[in-house]
């Protein structure tokens, strides 16, 4: 009898074992996953990207071209982890009809920064123009980047909600940074060009959905590494935002360099 009262209870609770495993995300046990970075802004630019968790480590590798040579080109994760639907921006996002959407006119669609993809030190959203540790391309407009970084427990929950974006377009074809699409909603001190987005992936298998829901998010996906380093990154729903002073010289200092390096 006390066998048989054992398998009845066995039964009874298996519904709610189904209940809770089929409410488990399927991201939660990690593993990688493949982004296909697409032009934005006719910018030529292509890439691939691949994320892969293991715990709560998120190793990230970008091999991207076609980018403005010798610049640093910010890049980040954005994104929801609390079931907002964000995506890649199309080019009816330009709505002020200049030819470029800009960070702010993008960020509608792609959301809030959740991890910046330095190349050292902090990855919160607050690095997000951290110019001096963005990867910079080549000579010849590649970018390769690969980094491994602390991220939360929501970040692994919902990595396929995550998406890549890089920054940094060259509208008139001279291969620098400059005001030809005036200045940047971000900081006035910056061209528009050197933080409007290039490209944009969303990582396959993740679904394309309605318009995003409710207000921009916050980010703080990442675990920052070293406090106080970076340059502000302040989103809102009205796409504000501060570089740090000095970070519009750092910039034009590396494309500089970069360019007479290139000629020798």
């Amino acid at each position: 009898m006390p066998l048989c009262l054992n398998r009845l209870a066995a039964f009874a609770a298996l519904p709610a074992v189904l209940t809770l495993a089929a409410a488990a995300p399927a991201s939660a046990a990690g593993g990688a996953h493949q982004i296909d970075l697409q032009q934005l802004n006719d910018s030529k630019s292509s890439g691939t990207a691949l994320l892969d968790i293991k715990g709560n480590e998120l190793t990230v590798k970008i091999e991207s071209e076609g980018l403005v040579p010798g610049a640093p080109h910010a890049q980040h994760l954005h994104g929801s982890t609390d079931g907002h639907d964000f995506h890649c921006p199309s080019a009816d996002a330009d709505k002020n009809g200049d030819g470029v959407v800009s960070t702010a006119e993008g960020l509608p669609s792609y959301g809030d920064i959740n991890i910046s993809l330095t190349t050292k030190g902090d990855t919160s959203k607050d690095s997000g123009l951290a110019v001096d540790r963005m990867p910079t391309a080549d000579k010849d407009g590649k970018l390769s980047y690969s980094r491994t970084i602390e991220v939360s427990q929501k970040v692994v929950d919902h990595i396929k909600d995550l998406h890549l974006v890089q920054h940094g377009i060259d509208t008139n074809g001279n291969g620098k940074y400059d005001f030809n699409k005036g200045k940047s909603e971000l900081d006035p001190k910056l061209p528009q060009e050197a933080t409007a987005p290039a490209n944009c992936g969303m990582i396959k298998g993740a679904a394309v959905g309605s318009m995003p829901v409710g207000g921009v998010e916050t980010g703080g996906g990442a675990t920052p590494q070293e406090e106080g380093m970076g340059s502000p990154y302040l989103a809102a729903a009205g796409g504000a935002g501060l570089l740090a002073a000095g970070g519009v010289a750092l910039l034009a200092r590396r494309t500089e360099r970069a360019r007479v390096d290139g000629g020798r």
